[in-house]
């Protein structure tokens, strides 16, 4: 058995899928598999690909449109004690698993360790910047719930974590959408464990044209679903308003901070009505919405 299963979801991305896969293989720590769950692509190519490393297994589901089907069927398949999820596009620093599993190792009161990526553009080339650093990065160090839900999330490709947490947070939400979908799964699994923050990168995350976390529209309904995340948390396990409350806050506010059009105006009114029926009778959120529609009033030139 091996100590850490790697499991990929996959699509249609079979040069990329062939690049993550030879980054893996230079990986200092050696006991690991690699599970790559492929969504439904036409065609042999992926497995394939897959067939030239002696660590990978290749899984194919019917097309389900999201990463969320695929890893959750990797969990089903994973026969490790920790679990580390990275997308066909992204690739890992050669020393990430050794560092991360010592921590587990090491620490059996913290469930997940984390930190922050590089960015490469679609070639592969680092353009300088990085994501999931916090100016402190002490609040993604310890239990982070209550500061994490509507702040800030966990870096996919960064994250390793106890396969046994999967029974008490679940699995990924696959009534979601494909948009913020990690940020749900590990905001829920925040509320059970402690995460172990690295203040240094161990991965490289790809932004490009077929990337996922561009679509803005998709994000929109992203505090709503933290929201319905946080309301079954209160209701399964014990939960004060007072709690509720502050986080639910939040996540209005971070829902007035998503507008920036009319159709964003509707949705995101829409959804604070679905999180508080007077969200209006907050000041800080009612103004922060009236502020919005100001910045959307294009200034007309008077006529001469």
């Amino acid at each position: 058995m091996p100590k850490v299963s790697v499991i990929i979801p996959t699509y249609n991305r079979t040069d990329y899928l062939k690049i993550t896969l030879e980054n893996l293989q230079k990986q200092t720590f050696r006991d690991f598999e690699i599970i790559v769950v492929d969504d439904g692509t036409p065609g042999e190519a992926n497995k394939l690909v897959c067939s030239n490393f002696n660590n990978v297994r290749y899984h194919r589901i019917a097309n389900s449109g999201g990463p969320m089907r695929p890893r959750n069927t990797g969990f089903k398949l994973a026969e490790s004690q920790y679990i580390a999820l990275v997308d066909d596009d992204d690739l890992w620093l050669p020393d990430k698993l050794e560092k991360q599993v010592a921590i587990l190792d090491k620490n059996e009161d913290f469930g997940l360790v984390h930190s922050y990526c590089l960015v490469i553009d679609h070639e592969g080339n680092q353009t300088g910047e990085t994501v999931g650093r916090l100016s402190d990065p002490l609040k993604k160090h310890g239990y982070v719930f209550d500061e994490m839900v509507g702040s800030f999330t966990v870096m996919t490709p960064t994250a390793i974590f106890r396969k046994e947490l999967l029974s008490q947070c679940g699995t990924f939400n696959e009534n979601m959408k494909a948009a913020g979908e990690d940020t749900e799964f590990f905001s829920r699994m925040a509320f059970y464990t402690k995460f172990h923050y690295i203040d240094e990168p161990t991965a490289y995350y790809r932004v490009h044209p077929q990337g996922i976390s561009g679509n803005r529209i998709a994000y929109l309904k992203l505090p709503l679903e933290l929201f319905r995340m946080l309301k079954g948390l209160k209701n399964k396990e014990s939960f004060s308003n007072k709690r509720f409350g502050k986080i639910r806050k939040r996540l209005l506010l971070k829902q007035v901070s998503m507008i920036y059009d009319s159709l964003s105006l509707k949705t995101s009114i829409k959804n604070c009505f679905s999180m508080h029926l007077f969200f209006w009778l907050i000041p800080v959120v009612s103004w922060g919405i009236l502020l919005k529609m100001k910045e959307m009033v294009k200034p007309t030139k008077s006529l001469a």
